[in-house]
């Protein structure tokens, strides 16, 4: 036991900060801000966001196989890929896009903190808490924070009139340098890119093709 305590003291010392930049403060008009508060603090239980048992099946089966080696939970991995997935399409985004971005944001450590400050798996920075949620909200809790980043790039990723590149450097507080949305891209393409072995259960929701990177 006293092992295992020194162990985890070590960890979470010395283990590296997160590799994100930081989403950059800029103003709302109230209309924008009330819109966002409301995207993430709809608090319904969350359903499934599945076509179809099938296509629940084959998906979660297969970005299962690929997240086994970061995260050996079975159950747990399960619950975050589905809550991925209902999050990433709930705000109209590619589910796999996602699972890239949080690669190279934490490396899918929950409790990852980078230099800037930001937190969790999509790397959160505080601010957000006072624009468009609530001080108590945790930004560590899986669905929150997951719920946070994706309203957030959706957010973005409007204001880019649906460029996902500048949307993405916006997200990382780069907007303007190839390097991130790049790296987001890159992930996306070689470790999370998905056509569903049965074509007639894919998602029409999303599009699981990734663009090319710049």
């Amino acid at each position: 036991m006293l092992q295992r305590c020194l162990l985890l003291i070590v960890f979470l010392f010395c283990a590296p900060p997160a590799m994100a930049g930081a989403q950059k403060y800029e103003p709302l008009s109230a209309s924008v801000q009330a819109a966002l508060s409301k995207a993430v603090s709809d608090s319904r239980p969350q359903v499934s966001s599945f076509k179809s048992p099938m296509e629940a099946a084959d998906w979660l089966s297969e970005m299962s196989r690929r997240l086994e080696k970061r995260i050996p939970n079975r159950e747990y991995r399960i619950e975050l890929l589905r809550s991925i997935h209902y999050e990433a399409t709930r705000a109209g985004l590619d589910p796999q896009m996602v699972l890239g971005l949080i690669q190279v944001e934490s490396g899918f450590r929950k409790y990852a903190v980078s230099t800037a400050g930001a937190r969790g798996y999509m790397q959160i920075m505080p601010f957000w808490l006072k624009v468009i949620g609530q001080p108590g909200d945790n930004l560590f809790h899986l669905r929150t924070n997951l719920r946070y980043g994706c309203v957030i790039l959706r957010h973005y990723l409007d204001i880019e009139k649906g460029d996902l590149f500048r949307a993405l450097g916006r997200y990382n507080g780069s907007l303007g340098r190839p390097e991130y949305p790049n790296m987001v891209l890159a992930s996306w393409q070689k470790n999370w890119h998905y056509t569903p072995a049965n074509p007639a259960v894919a998602n029409t929701t999303v599009s699981s093709k990734s663009p090319p990177v710049r």
